[in-house]
């Protein structure tokens, strides 16, 4: 068989994906498994957005789209930056992908070289510096501890940009943490990332709108309009509007970048679905009320998740700002043994032998770039969380 190119070597399939397969392989084996892996709302696309793709399908708009986005989606999407964010951008300065995966991934492509840093904050979403070194960067993590919130500190972030540096990336709410930074906070990076001119700085906003108790989102280009020119915003309608399938993602950033993107974009997909950028459009138009509505729901999620976690022996759960994770420490449980024999040395054995022993599929912390820790997401149903809680309690109570 003729080789895999050589770049395969250095990724990996993402460990989230890996385990919401196997939890799926499991129940198609009738096999009773709890999934906690997977980062996607248990709700409905908003019945607007259906209403709206379904009129274009019958009106006949399903031939090849425009490769950066309809005229429609963008003018939409201008609209959510305004309304949202604050920030002006037109239809030169915004871009459509196949999700935010792509959007992200076409920035990349279109400006990383061999050798240049992309500075990530870790913990970290797994395809940041996956994607980073297939576009033939270095990822550079910036160690964010828990006793900051999982927040980045500005002299962190500082000692870690170098000559080499292209990008920094900022997540917020962050994935897998939830960690949600102040304004201060946020000023202070703002005033870290001013003293380095030669570094373009992403921001992934795709939890923007799931916040809870009081705390306010602020993106790096509202916080200090100077860093606009040199700014890609990344939001899409996956998360606030639970449209993952619909795979609908979009940027505005300065016009030049957006052309790279877009050039970058027709090499791989071109556009995206009309029928989803029509869904998309309805959305960011449409009715907003029913996003604080479900807000609430995951903070009532939220809230008894993290209290069951915090009655696992061996576990401490940190109460996140937003996004619907939670991170929990393991440490308490390392170096103990199962009831089914096996030895618990690793966040990733800690896991594997949830999965194993009381089928509930978590994801280990070491994917994210941070032990012992691991990642349930809470966007599922609460009956399913609190089993699923209650079997990791279990799971605990049991280890020797």
């Amino acid at each position: 068989m003729p080789a895999l190119a050589q770049r395969l070597s250095q990724v990996k399939v993402s460990a989230s994906a890996a385990m919401t397969a196997r939890a799926r392989d499991l129940r198609a084996q009738g096999i009773p498994v709890i999934s906690l892996s997977n980062g996607e709302p248990d709700f409905a696309s908003p019945g607007h957005a259906i209403e709206a793709a379904y009129k274009a399908a019958l009106s006949g708009d399903t031939k090849y789209p425009p490769q950066g986005g309809t005229v429609a989606l963008k003018a939409a999407i201008s609209r959510k930056f305004k309304r949202d964010n604050a920030l002006d951008y037109g239809p030169d300065e915004i871009i459509v992908g196949n999700g935010g995966k792509q959007v992200i991934f076409n920035a990349f492509m279109a400006t990383v070289d061999p050798g240049d840093e992309v500075v990530i904050p870790s913990p970290f979403w797994i395809s940041y510096a996956d994607m980073a070194k297939v576009a033939g960067g270095v990822p550079v993590t910036v160690p964010c501890p828990q006793n900051n919130g999982f927040k980045p500190r500005p002299e962190d972030l500082d000692a870690a940009i170098t000559p080499k540096t292209k990008w920094v990336l900022l997540n917020f709410p962050g994935n897998p943490t939830g960690a949600v930074p102040s304004y201060a906070e946020m000023r202070a990076i703002a005033d870290v990332l001013l003293r380095h001119p030669h570094v373009w700085i992403m921001t992934d906003d795709m939890y923007e709108h799931l916040l809870y108790d009081g705390f306010e989102f602020h993106t790096i280009a509202a916080v200090e309009p100077a860093l606009k020119d040199r700014t890609l915003t990344v939001n899409g309608c996956s998360k606030t509007y639970a449209m993952t399938g619909w795979r609908l993602g979009f940027g505005g950033g300065p016009a030049g970048l957006i052309r790279g993107m877009f050039n970058m974009q027709g090499q791989a997909t071109a556009g995206v679905s009309t029928i989803s950028q029509a869904a998309a459009a309805a959305a960011l138009d449409g009715p907003q009320e029913f996003v604080k509505e479900r807000a609430e729901l995951y903070r009532q999620r939220r809230d008894m998740v993290v209290e069951m976690l915090n009655a696992a022996p061996g576990i401490t759960c940190h109460k996140p700002e937003g996004a619907f994770y939670v991170f929990p420490s393991i440490a308490g449980c390392l170096g103990k043994t199962t009831k089914g024999g096996r030895k618990i040395d690793s966040d990733t054995d800690f896991v594997m032998a949830l999965l194993e022993e009381k089928r509930v599929a978590a994801v280990q912390g070491a994917a994210y770039g941070m032990s012992p820790y691991m990642r349930i997401s809470y966007a599922t149903d609460p009956a399913s969380l609190v089993e699923a809680c209650g079997r990791i309690q279990e799971f605990c109570r049991e280890l020797a």
